[in-house]
């Protein structure tokens, strides 16, 4: 469904006795949507990835960022990590969004940051050709490895050009991956991509990923 005015909603994703925060943002006449799922420790309130999410509605495309867990659950430090937990609920909100009027029908594609890349990746081989295109930001796809083959979303890997542990892990998710996949390197970032401008390149590339593989929009170059 593309929706005539923009929409702009804080929403209440019940899964099963639980309750996940989002907000839900979708521009008129927007046709993909992104959902994103962040790092350890993060939530729907993360400064960078609502950097990201604004740049994508810029571009046509609706966003939901959610909590993956509780309060209660956060509190568990190892809930932070239990990759097959975060994976379980990026499935259950994907599904609980392609039943939304607003949004019901639009192409999907995630954007992962940290080891909430692992659970974009397991929720893609999951989904299969439902999912339509995936961005990992200075991400864990390592944590993801059995499932990587299985994944068929062309997926764009972004690496800080300081973040060297990390990007040998992307090296070898990258040669794991069998779809069209892309390995981004960031001159001069670190994992976080704080540098001045290295955020702003990030989003630029990803918001064309997403356009290519979305909106079936050819992929500018980004300055």
């Amino acid at each position: 469904m593309i929706a005539s005015e923009e929409i702009r909603k804080t929403v209440s994703i019940r899964i099963e006795s639980i309750v996940l925060k989002g907000n839900l943002i979708v521009p008129a006449k927007g046709t993909g949507l992104v959902i994103f799922s962040h790092g350890s420790g993060s939530s729907r309130l993360s400064p960078r990835n609502n950097y990201v999410a604004e740049v994508l509605q810029k571009k046509g495309l609706a966003t939901l960022l959610f909590d993956l867990l509780t309060e209660d659950e956060d509190r568990i430090y190892e809930n932070r990590f239990n990759i097959d937990l975060l994976t379980i609920r990026l499935i259950n909100v994907t599904q609980w969004a392609q039943r939304q009027n607003e949004i019901h029908g639009l192409p999907i594609g995630y954007f992962g940051a940290s080891t909430g890349a692992a659970s974009a990746l397991r929720a893609a081989a999951f989904f299969g050709k439902d999912i339509k295109a995936v961005v990992s930001r200075g991400g864990r796809p390592d944590m993801a490895l059995q499932e990587l083959k299985k994944v068929t979303a062309p997926t764009l890997l972004i690496v800080g050009g300081w973040d060297n542990v990390v990007i040998e892990l992307n090296e070898m998710a990258y040669q794991k991956l069998q779809c069209e996949r892309k390995l981004q390197i960031i001159p001069k970032a670190t994992h976080l991509f704080e540098e001045p401008g290295k955020l702003e390149e990030v989003a630029g590339i990803s918001a064309n990923w997403f356009a290519a593989y979305l909106l079936n929009k050819k992929v500018e170059s980004h300055v």
